[in-house]
């Protein structure tokens, strides 16, 4: 049944965990007992999406779909465990999409199963667990590339990683298809739901990362700036979220979509959970904190506006006393200036006694006469 359900022969044989043919033939496809193509999908799924993933899908879109409006997919790879899916690692899949007929589109199989091969042989621990996209919104392909990706992996996670630079979110979602009947209750069709997911790394990642992020990072700005820079970003993510709720309500009312009871419930819980912001307590308390928090600012950019300065006039006073040549070169144009002045200041005594000898003459030739 495993066999039917993926397209392989029925004489394959298939081991306890893993099942594997050739390249050729068909490319190597991990079966897992704890998630066979019959079994259920487990509601609770999270996905952990590690930084190399991040970068790889970075720099797969930089070399493919720069500065177009095309987007990248490639294969995800890791490992599932208790309801968790580590993304570890990925690559490239080459792809190609018509954007006017959503309908033709085209992904190298072949490539897809010669890659992972390579891969299983690098680390044997890293199966296939979904694909990736760079979105940044579900599109009408990706229902067809999640049936295909099936071949190789029985559930596999669709994860839209957001490049835009000028997204501050969580750069990360993550969806997974499921069986849905329709109203009529005659078909049934797959359709994409919404699983958490969130950033993550191991120990040696954290490192590589902080390494990586000291070029990126302003050593000089203090820990209460990018503090006050992640608050915003994240407010900045909640006002994105709460204009698509607005967005939601507005199609509901105009009929353009139907009511889903479950998003209801959810924004109704949200609501539920604001603080009431209308005692006046509450709201002299914020005054106080907010203007107390100014002041501290305040003081400390003044603080490092002296600190800067006076560490400006001790570099001049080292280098001073350690470049005696600059002191002779002051001294050799402090000279001429000296010596003007006081050819001036001669020049002018000499003219007064002139002119005081003139006046002199002139009294007495005055007295004379």
């Amino acid at each position: 049944r495993v066999c039917s359900r993926l397209g392989l022969d029925a004489g394959c044989v298939v081991g306890k965990q893993t099942k594997t043919m050739s390249v050729e033939e068909t490319p190597e496809v991990v079966v897992d007992e704890a998630a066979t193509p019959g079994a259920q999908l487990n509601d609770k799924v999270t996905v952990v999406v590690h930084p190399l993933v991040l970068l790889s899908t970075v720099d797969h879109y930089n070399r493919v779909a720069k500065d177009t409006k095309k987007r990248v997919v490639g294969v995800l790879l890791g490992n599932k465990s208790k309801g968790t899916v580590d993304v570890t690692n990925s690559f490239a899949v080459p792809f190609e999409e018509d954007l006017r007929n959503p309908n033709i589109f085209f992904i190298d199989h072949d490539f897809l199963g010669t890659m992972f091969s390579m891969y299983k042989k690098v680390n044997a621990r890293e199966n296939i667990v979904g694909f990736y996209s760079t979105g940044p919104k579900i599109k009408e392909n990706d229902i067809r590339i999640d049936e295909l990706i099936r071949r190789f992996c029985p559930n596999p996670v669709f994860v839209i990683i957001d490049v835009r630079p000028d997204v501050e979110a969580i750069p990360t979602t993550g969806y997974m298809s499921i069986e849905e009947v329709e109203t009529d209750g005659k078909d049934i069709k797959r359709t994409f739901k919404h699983i958490p997911s969130m950033i993550g790394a191991y120990e040696a990642e954290e490192v590589g990362v902080e390494h990586l992020l000291r070029d990126v990072n302003d050593p000089s700005t203090s820990s209460l700036q990018n503090q006050i820079k992640a608050k915003a970003a994240a407010l900045g993510g909640l006002r994105e979220q709460l204009l698509d709720m607005k967005a939601y309500l507005e199609n509901v009312l105009a009929g353009k979509l139907p009511v889903n009871n479950l998003i209801i419930y959810n924004m109704q819980t949200i609501f539920n959970l604001l603080p009431n912001l209308n005692i006046d307590e509450l709201i002299t308390a914020l005054k106080v904190k907010t203007n107390d928090m100014h002041l501290v600012i305040y003081v400390s950019s003044l603080i490092r506006c002296i600190i800067a300065l006076h560490d400006l006039v001790r570099n001049k006073i080292q280098y001073k006393d350690q470049d005696p040549d600059g002191e002779r070169a002051d001294e050799e144009k402090a000279k001429p200036e000296g010596e003007e002045k006081e050819k001036e200041k001669k020049g002018g005594e000499e003219e007064a006694k002139d002119g005081e000898k003139g006046a002199a003459a002139e009294e007495k030739k005055s007295g004379d006469k």
